[in-house]
């Protein structure tokens, strides 16, 4: 049968437009089911803290429940792979940091790639890192640690998530520009490692400040100083390295939020904006606050600027790694 050109030429219009309808439908609808975020670490640490106060106010946004899964172990790589392999409908997430999406990729032979496999949704936060001790440990600052350490090598315990986790990077890069050894403990999150640093178990960590942070002002380990060059406003009393007798060792961890390769941009920016309403919410900068996290300004908000920024510290670190020979164990 030969269509009318009129009736033609309308239908081919419809067709042409279904695709931009479609897209649309989806953004209004998405989500309709809650939505699995994942935290590739411990039940406990500073990532799951931090990713249940963002997720507690995306979800009024959203309008969905967002349930936090902990996948611990590898140095998060398992919990990371997990969400590599989701189907890209926006409904399984990764709150991922420094090393589950930059440091890994050095040092472990990964079944993804830890950023061409990952739509970036917005970076989250960053933090600076503190140097602790058991509350019995003789030294009572960084410099007279480092001398009890030089004066028993291999005796010191650091907890750590794993190889290529923070603890474990910087206590390597500690190491070699201090001249100390000590032996490194895995743990599943930075949680368990603080439970055994508080009873004792192990000597010292190099520790997220949102987890050891609520320890060092509770008086249950010794803080020696964080790795930044400006004192933090949630503990000004904790010296920083160049304060404390090693200058030069800044160091930070910061956090994203990704969601698997070939999620839809509109779902992607329908996220981004319920991390942007949260970030900018008074309670919740508070509570990051208080945990020594750095929000990164508006306009580092965006997807781009976490694809960026990601790729940049790729750039920079897996050289570093490599040169260092940091390898899973």
């Amino acid at each position: 049968m030969t269509l009318p050109r009129r009736t033609f030429l309308h239908l081919a219009a419809g067709t042409v437009a279904l695709p931009a309808v479609s897209r649309i439908a989806r953004a209004q609808s998405y989500p309709a089911r809650p939505i699995t975020a994942v935290v590739a670490f411990a039940a406990g640490g500073s990532g799951d803290t931090i990713a249940r106060i963002l997720a507690e106010h995306m979800q009024k946004t959203l309008g969905q429940t967002i349930v936090i899964e902990n996948v611990g172990g590898a140095a998060g790589t398992i919990g990371v792979g997990r969400v590599a392999r989701a189907a890209n409908d926006g409904y399984t997430l990764i709150f991922g940091n420094w090393p589950t999406h930059v440091l890994n990729g050095a040092i472990y032979s990964l079944p993804y790639h830890v950023l061409n496999d990952f739509e970036p949704i917005a970076q989250l936060a960053s933090e600076s890192i503190v140097i602790v001790a058991k509350k019995t440990l003789p030294p009572n600052n960084l410099k007279e640690l480092i001398a009890w350490l030089k004066a028993n090598p291999d005796k010191a315990s650091a907890g750590t998530t794993g190889a290529g986790g923070v603890g474990h990077v910087i206590g390597i890069f500690f190491q070699k520009e201090t001249g100390t050894q000590f032996q490194f403990v895995a743990y599943r999150g930075v949680g368990p490692s603080m439970q055994d640093l508080v009873a004792g178990q192990i000597d010292l960590m190099f520790d997220t400040s949102a987890n050891s942070l609520p320890q060092v002002r509770a008086g249950t380990v010794k803080g020696f100083a964080v790795t930044s060059k400006t004192r933090l406003a949630s503990a000004p009393d904790l010296p920083t390295v160049d304060e404390a007798g090693m200058p030069g060792f800044h160091i930070s961890n910061w956090r994203g939020l990704w969601a698997p390769k070939g999620t839809p941009k509109d779902v992607i920016a329908r996220l981004n904006d319920s991390v942007v309403n949260a970030l900018a919410d008074p309670t919740v900068r508070q509570r990051l606050g208080d945990l020594g996290q750095e929000i990164p300004a508006r306009e580092h908000q965006t997807p781009e600027a976490l694809g960026a920024f990601q790729k940049a510290d790729i750039e920079r670190w897996w050289p570093i790694i490599k040169a260092a020979d940091i390898k899973a164990n």
